[in-house]
């Protein structure tokens, strides 16, 4: 829910704060950092590895999704919100955003799931 409050602010690459903006695991930083006090990796590739594996039809609000958008796995990620939907902070020029995963670019993109417990 608290990742919610941050649909519309724009997307800058590195960026951590609602002021600065966010790239997308800059995004799961923060909302993580905010929510539980948990300090996550800060690349995607690195939050990859957090937590434990889950499989897609486990999902639950607050996992995170990966996905490939830069010719290598996990070179995305998002947070699950519910009802097969993420929210991320998508690309140069756009903003923070909820996203349908059943989506065609998405889905033919999933990477996989984790879950972390805190």
């Amino acid at each position: 829910v608290y990742a919610l409050g941050f649909i519309g602010v724009n997307y800058r690459l590195g960026g951590m704060s609602p002021d600065a903006g966010f790239d997308c695991s800059g995004l799961v930083h923060h909302v993580f950092k905010q929510v539980t006090g948990l300090i996550l990796p800060r690349s995607s590739n690195d939050l990859s590895k957090a937590g434990e594996k889950i499989s897609e039809t486990e999902l639950q609000p607050g996992d995170l999704v990966f996905y490939n958008t830069r010719r290598r796995p996990f070179s995305h990620v998002g947070i699950y919100v519910g009802e097969d939907r993420f929210i991320h902070a998508p690309s140069r020029g756009g903003k923070v955003e909820i996203i349908d995963m059943k989506d065609r670019y998405w889905a033919t993109r999933y990477n996989g799931a984790r879950r972390v417990n805190f």
